[in-house]
Formats: C-alpha cells, sequence, structure tokens
C-alpha cells in the first residue's frame, strides 16, 4: 500500500503540491474574480456569503495552504501537500461508503487532457465494486457562452467520465463550466429518476452538483476559489487542494491510494 508519506513526497515531486506551476497572480486574479461574482471563476456555484478578496485570501491559506500575505503578489504559489493527503483520506472515505451503500455515481472533468484517468480509473472500480455509474445525456448538445462568443459541444462520456466534446470531430475540451453537470442532472432526472447520489468531478462538475444538492467531492488548485468556498459553505463535502497542470501520469497515484484507502483495490 503507498504510504501518505511516500504520496506526499510524490505530489512535492511531481510539482502538485508543494511550489505548484499555478502563477501567484493568476491565482489573486480569480480571488478577485469570484469576490466580484465573475461566473467564469464561481463555477456554477451561488455563495451565501459576500466573501471579499481578502477572505478568500484567508480561506485559501487554510484549506490549500497559499501564503497568506497579500504582499506577495506574483511568483510561483503554494499547496500544502499535508493538507492535499488530508483531504485525499476524507475523499477517500466517501468513495468507501459509496461502494459499501453500492450508490450511483457521476464522474466529470473539465480537464480531460490532464485528469481524465485518475476519473476512470475511479471509474472502473466504482462500477466494480457494484455502483451504477451514470452517463446521462450521452450526446447532448451543449452551447457554451465565452468571451468570444458561444460554442457548441456535446456532452460525451469517456471511461465512463463526463467530458464535454468539440461539435465537430469530438475532441475533448478543457471547461469550467457548470453545463454538462446540469445537463447530465437533468437527463438523469427525466430519463430514469436515477440521480446520483455522489458526483466525483473538478471545477465546474463539482461545483454545479454541490449547487444543486448533489452530494460532490474532487480536487481544486491554488487558483480555483469556488471549490473551496463550497466545502467552507456546505455544497461541497471534501475539496481537495491540488495542482491541476501536471503530467496525466502525475495523478495515477492519486487514484491508488485513495482506492486502497477506501478498500477498493488490493
Amino acid at each position: 500500500m503507498v504510504s501518505a508519506g511516500a504520496l506526499r513526497a510524490h505530489l512535492v515531486a511531481a510539482g502538485l503540491a508543494g511550489q505548484v506551476a499555478t502563477p501567484r497572480e493568476k491565482a489573486l486574479r480569480s480571488y478577485r474574480c469570484f469576490a466580484a461574482r465573475d461566473p467564469r471563476a464561481t463555477l456554477g456555484l451561488d455563495p451565501e456569503g459576500a466573501w471579499t478578496t481578502g477572505e478568500l485570501l484567508r480561506l485559501m491559506a487554510e484549506k490549500c495552504g497559499v501564503s497568506p500575505d497579500p504582499a506577495i503578489t506574483e511568483g510561483a504559489d503554494t499547496i500544502d501537500p499535508d493538507c492535499t493527503v488530508a483531504a485525499l483520506d476524507a475523499f477517500a472515505e466517501r468513495l468507501r461508503r459509496a461502494a459499501r451503500n453500492r450508490l450511483p455515481v457521476l464522474l466529470g472533468t473539465g480537464h480531460p487532457q490532464r485528469l481524465h484517468g485518475f476519473y476512470a480509473t475511479l471509474a472502473a472500480a466504482l462500477s466494480a465494486a457494484g455502483c451504477v455509474v451514470l452517463t446521462p445525456a450521452y450526446g447532448r448538445r451543449i452551447d457554451v457562452p465565452t468571451p468570444f462568443g458561444v460554442r457548441r459541444y456535446r456532452l460525451g462520456y469517456v471511461g465512463g467520465v463526463a467530458v464535454l466534446c468539440q461539435a465537430e470531430g469530438g475532441a475533448p475540451a478543457r471547461t469550467h463550466s457548470p453545463l454538462p453537470v446540469r445537463a447530465a442532472l437533468a437527463a438523469a432526472a427525466r430519463e430514469n429518476g436515477i440521480l446520483p447520489a455522489l458526483v466525483v468531478g473538478d471545477h465546474g462538475f463539482i461545483c454545479g452538483a454541490g449547487q444543486l444538492g448533489i452530494e460532490a467531492i474532487g480536487p481544486g488548485a491554488s487558483d480555483d476559489p469556488a471549490v473551496f468556498v463550497g466545502e467552507a459553505e456546505g455544497m461541497v463535502s471534501v475539496a481537495v487542494p491540488l495542482d491541476d497542470t501536471g503530467r496525466p501520469d502525475h495523478y495515477l497515484p492519486l487514484s491508488r491510494y485513495v482506492l486502497r484507502r477506501a478498500w477498493l483495490a488490493q
């Protein structure tokens, strides 16, 4: 079994925690945008609190391990690897509970080029444990507003993981939008009446599901304050501080760790 110490070392060596690639200035810009209720930063969350930039910085320092010093405005950002390991333990417990009770689950990612393998490994293990891995609204058209106009996509599933796909060509696309998970949940309720008891995802998937009252768990980077606000306000069950700019293979030790902690792997 991968130990917590070995995982911590891997997180730091791979740049998923410790000093990370996400720039400090990018994170601070996200906090300002969230405080201004910019939908590109709220990710589908409608927070109850006012959440000023200063309050967000203090929250992210506590939950994520970024520097609380507002005078530090540029350079590499940081994530506390101990926070990451503790959150992954809580994440694993939610997976264990879902598997024990054979709950229906929905998995999705807005960063398929980097994080898909992490989720696909979880989807396969949960399915083997008897959970129904839902794939509602497959092929559904989703129009996403962007600063450059509305872009047309379709909802796809790869290895049981929901991803937004280009309307032409079908290539998975990066997105922070909550529209894919909203479409999936609406279709699940309408088509067969089975809603997921747990959503596992990032960005718009975790925040969009949590806002609609579905238990949601997943990672958030140092420039994703919405995920941690969601946890602070009780709409997200587990927010895992984790940089999302790493190589795809660097996330696989994390999936192996949580599956073993959840007793879903030998």
